[in-house]
């Protein structure tokens, strides 16, 4: 179990530094006592061995002890994204079969208490704050449990193209895999300090930057949110020296600072670094990126770029425990250098996903040939260093996060006014991409503006498209499926909803509100 490496630190150093936020730092020892108190609290509301728990929480000590303290109760963690509401909230809820639900005092008072009906009744316990968690005193003792290694950790909800978001359930050996070969392969010691700005509901900054952590006793620097503006200034008082990326993170510190090299950060690594933005980043704040291939299925990573083996513009060599092939569309092993689909197997159990919950037609349809199927696009060259080419699914990567076109359209087709529509990427040299809307009104006119007011409040913020066009009709096949490609466009017919001082961006997993890089 993941939480045996916690107990380990605990025990050899209690008093060294884990958790590190704006309030305090906390011990491993303390983290540790926390979590035994929060799984035991959780025994006593009835949580047993297996049981759903949904946290939803920001970025705190507090979602760290919950989480360690729900698979101490031998329970699966199911990390939910802070911005879900609605429709999307209740859907995740409800197909992730949750007994508990854990959510912070910010989630609760953003949501409401229209909001909260989203959680179909299930019980609810607010996640107390930092300083409450880790004084509080003993109460029941935690009942010991021990879990095989593939038994399931976490469960993460990852978008699709097709349909609704699935649940990603990921072993305690898929968890302990990703934070053993991070470490081997990027040499972190225990007098490391991560600096974390992305969600921690995410599979980023769980598998990269907390397993590392638990691996070798570092600590973990909690920032609430990335912010371009605090950055460098938060790496020095901080005494930060690495943190994990999206794409977006990096192309945005290299729009706002000219140089900075007044820091004590050393390099970072993630996924979604173009090659001028990478270089771009070493030359001017001195720090290596250590760009790698990934995704939450994936067991987080299966490819690193390393000190000692780095190309630029690629996604690093493989892991040792994972086969990595590229094929045709007939599931045919491609040469060195050819394009196709990344496919992944594991070399050892339990490295990937264990599977997609309540959906074991999408894992079929996922696994044929025995091979992971990515959707994604990439060669191996003659060298071994794996290079990614793009998305085959029809996913959009916004500023981090993924976004199904197929949540937007169910959600805008029930707008008033709206006869059809369909949602498609356009390429944005910050945010990675921007999403368009293609709307066919129903009879009256329609303004832009209302599309994005319906939408406000019904999607997180990060799925509101930047691009409304208006037409008669959405282009499509013979058999119905939306020609995306055929609108991937921005010309005289399309209206730019955000303005030159502002652009709409998510308001967490990367990026922030405001103007781009703003914090």
């Amino acid at each position: 179990m993941i939480t045996d490496l916690l107990a380990r630190h605990a025990e050899e150093h209690p008093d060294r530094t884990f958790v590190v936020t704006d309030g305090a730092e906390w011990s491993f020892g303390a983290v540790d006592a926390a979590a035994r108190r929060f799984g035991a609290m959780l025994q006593a509301r009835g949580v047993a061995p297996g049981d759903h728990v949904a946290l939803i929480a920001g970025n705190s000590a507090g979602f760290l002890v919950a989480w360690f303290g729900i698979n101490l109760a031998g329970a699966v963690a199911v990390t939910v994204n802070i911005q879900l509401v609605g429709d999307g909230l209740a859907y995740v809820v409800a197909q992730s079969e949750a007994k508990l639900i854990v959510a912070d005092r910010a989630f609760l008072s953003g949501q409401g208490a229209v909001g909260q009906g989203a959680f179909h009744g299930i019980p609810l316990i607010e996640l107390a704050a930092d300083t409450d968690l880790m004084a509080g005193s003993d109460g029941a003792e935690l009942r010991p449990v021990r879990l095989p290694p593939l038994a399931p950790a976490t469960m993460m909800y990852t978008s699709g193209t097709t349909g609704l978001p699935k649940g990603v359930v990921n072993s305690h050996a898929a968890y302990e895999a990703a934070g053993a070969e991070i470490v081997a392969a990027l040499g972190f010691s225990p007098q490391d300090r991560c600096m974390v700005v992305l969600p921690l509901f995410h599979a980023n900054p769980q598998m990269y930057a907390v397993m590392s952590a638990l691996q070798v006793g570092y600590a973990l620097v909690l920032r609430e949110k990335f912010s371009a503006t605090s950055f460098f200034a938060d790496a020095r008082r901080f005494r930060a020296t690495c943190f994990t990326y999206v794409g977006t993170i990096l192309s945005i510190l290299v729009a706002r600072h000219d140089e900075d090299r007044d820091h004590a950060l050393r390099f970072c690594t993630g996924g979604g670094a173009p090659e001028k933005v990478w270089r771009e980043v070493e030359q001017r704040f001195g720090v290596k990126v250590r760009e790698l291939y990934g995704m939450t299925e994936i067991g987080g990573f299966v490819s690193l770029n390393t000190e000692g083996a780095t190309r630029i513009g690629s996604c690093g060599r493989l892991r040792p425990d994972m086969d990595v092939r590229i094929v045709d569309a007939e599931d045919e092993e491609l040469p060195a250098d050819a394009q196709g689909e990344i496919v992944v197997r594991p070399r050892k159990p339990g490295v990937i996903l264990s599977g997609y919950w309540r959906q074991p037609d999408k894992m079929v349809e996922a696994s044929r040939n025995l091979w992971f199927h990515t959707g994604d696009r990439g060669h191996i060259d003659a060298d071994g260093y794996l290079h990614f080419h793009g998305r085959i699914k029809e996913l959009i990567r916004r500023g981090g996060e993924m976004v199904s076109p197929v949540e937007v359209e169910t959600v805008l087709r029930k707008m008033p006014g709206v006869a059809d529509c369909a949602v498609v990427g356009i390429d944005d040299a910050v945010l990675g991409q921007e999403i368009k809307v293609l709307v066919v009104p129903d009879a009256a006119p329609l303004a832009p503006a209302d599309v994005l007011a319906f939408l406000d409040g019904r999607v997180p913020s990060f799925m509101i498209p930047r691009y409304v066009e208006f037409a008669a009709s959405v282009p499509k096949t013979e058999t119905e499926k939306v020609q995306r490609h055929k609108i991937a466009y921005v010309d005289a017919r399309v209206h730019d909803m955000a303005s030159a001082e502002r652009r709409i961006q998510p308001r967490h997993g990367g990026v922030v509100s405001g103007t781009a890089g703003e914090g």
